[in-house]
């Protein structure tokens, strides 16, 4: 296809397929990203930060999990930038690499003990990598498989993307948990929990070849075509605050509980006692395969019922549960653990499924990419990356979990006003941006539709 006329039309195959390949190459760069977030909750407090406190040693190792989503938004911007005006496609690529070659580094990278403090600085910097990568990551897959679906199921499409991270939680949590059982305590602190980190170079050179192999997003081919490429997409987004700044705090909420319960609670069992760290693998595994499930269903819901009430249900279920959530953790029962996370998941999914094409179509093809990656990683960076610190800090400082749900109800409220501030899909000058194109197309968005 020539970039220098209108592209052809999309086949349901073709859809599918930029669909699939999204959600394995997202499922690869957060499995990527999260097997650094359970390594820092189990082993680099000793190995990247000795002679601390287990407290500050453990809020050290957390920290540098926060630098991840802290790099997050220059990764959006700088993809998201050139993503707007190059293509999706190369974007995709360069972030898988990039993501990459971190997590083998850090897979490979000698400890505190045999560099000294050159270690954990190293440590950070990797850590940046992979958050430049996953910040470029989630925008490029939304938007090709937004750009390619048709226009009844654009909301579908753009959600297996978001299915990526529970997969991908899932696949790392499987992989620390065969390790854990195949090693001695000893021998993982050791060298063990290097294993995960290494195998991603397979997963990465298979994620490679089927981004290799994707078309460009028809509808950035006509803007292209049509001469409607932005000198400066991401400058025309930050001078647009009425719509970047809700669309960053929708995911905040998602985020952050996300996180507490990805990361802090392994640690926060685990210190307790509550439950083994093997067992709090296994129910992590059990919930992200829920929440994955759960994802393309509150997609569909939203394809019928409107965006906006998933939106709100999904976050108003987590900012209800964020108390029950932990009275269930403290029973140290793992039925109790087990039904606290199944339903975090399912909140988290729920908000989820309508997201992706909620906040994508938030803003017109010519700066969706930068629009997009830039406010889903300030999200993060205001929820994911910051939550696992302060709920460290909060236990720390009164010895209960009560603070910390308090805290999860806040991130909610913040996410239900940016949900009902964000207004209705932005007009498209080029006429093709999958919002004003299609007005009249059964599941499309209506700008004239309050509820979507």
């Amino acid at each position: 296809m020539s970039l220098t006329d209108d592209p052809a039309p999309i086949t349901p195959r073709r859809a599918r397929t930029v669909a699939l390949a999204g959600l394995i190459g997202t499922t690869i760069e957060w499995y990527d990203f999260f097997i650094y977030g359970m390594a820092a909750a189990l082993v680099f407090a000793p190995q990247f930060f000795p002679g601390a406190s287990p407290v500050a040693g453990t809020l050290a190792a957390l920290s540098t999990f926060a630098v991840g989503f802290l790099a997050r938004p220059i990764g959006g911007a700088l993809m998201g930038h050139f993503g707007d005006r190059v293509g999706r496609r190369s974007m995709l690529v360069l972030s898988l690499l990039i993501m990459g070659v971190g997590t083998l580094l850090i897979g490979l990278l000698p400890t505190y003990a045999t560099i000294g403090v050159a270690a954990p600085i190293l440590l950070v910097l990797l850590r940046v990598a992979q958050g430049i990568g996953v910040g470029g990551e989630w925008g490029g897959a939304t938007l090709l498989a937004l750009e390619h679906a048709p226009a009844s199921r654009r909301t579908l499409y753009s959600s297996f993307p978001q299915v990526g991270l529970p997969l991908g939680v899932v696949l790392a949590s499987l992989v620390f948990l065969l390790v854990r059982l195949a090693v001695d305590e000893a021998a993982f602190v050791a060298w063990g929990w290097r294993i995960p980190f290494l195998i991603s170079a397979a997963l990465v050179v298979f994620g490679l070849v089927l981004r290799l192999r994707l078309e460009e997003s028809p509808q950035f081919a006509r803007v292209r075509s049509r001469d409607q490429v932005r000198r400066s997409p991401l400058g025309d987004v930050l001078r647009a605050p009425r719509t970047l700044l809700p669309a960053s705090g929708i995911n905040v909420a998602v985020s952050g509980t996300a996180n507490i319960m990805l990361v802090f609670t392994l640690s926060y069992v685990t210190a307790r006692q509550l439950v083994s760290s093997s067992t709090m693998l296994a129910i992590t595994v059990i919930t992200a395969m829920i929440w994955a499930g759960v994802i393309p269903l509150a997609a569909i819901l939203a394809e019928r019922y409107g965006r906006r009430p998933l939106l709100l249900a999904g976050t108003g279920l987590l900012t209800a549960w964020a108390f029950p959530y932990f009275w269930l953790i403290d029973t140290g029962t793992v039925g109790g653990v087990l039904v606290a996370c199944v339903m975090t998941g399912i909140g988290v999914a729920v908000a989820s499924g309508p997201y992706g094409a909620h906040i994508a179509e938030a803003f017109p093809t010519a700066v969706r990419y930068s629009g997009s990656s830039v406010a889903y990683a300030i999200g993060g960076v205001l929820g994911g990356a910051v939550a696992p610190i302060v709920a460290t800090a909060l236990f720390a400082a009164t010895g209960t979990a009560t603070a910390i749900s308090a805290y999860a109800v806040a991130l909610g409220f913040v996410s239900i006003t940016a949900v009902l501030t964000l207004g209705s899909p932005c007009p498209d000058p080029s006429g093709d941006s999958g919002t004003n194109d299609h007005l009249d197309a059964p599941g499309a968005v209506s700008a004239s539709d309050p509820t979507r």
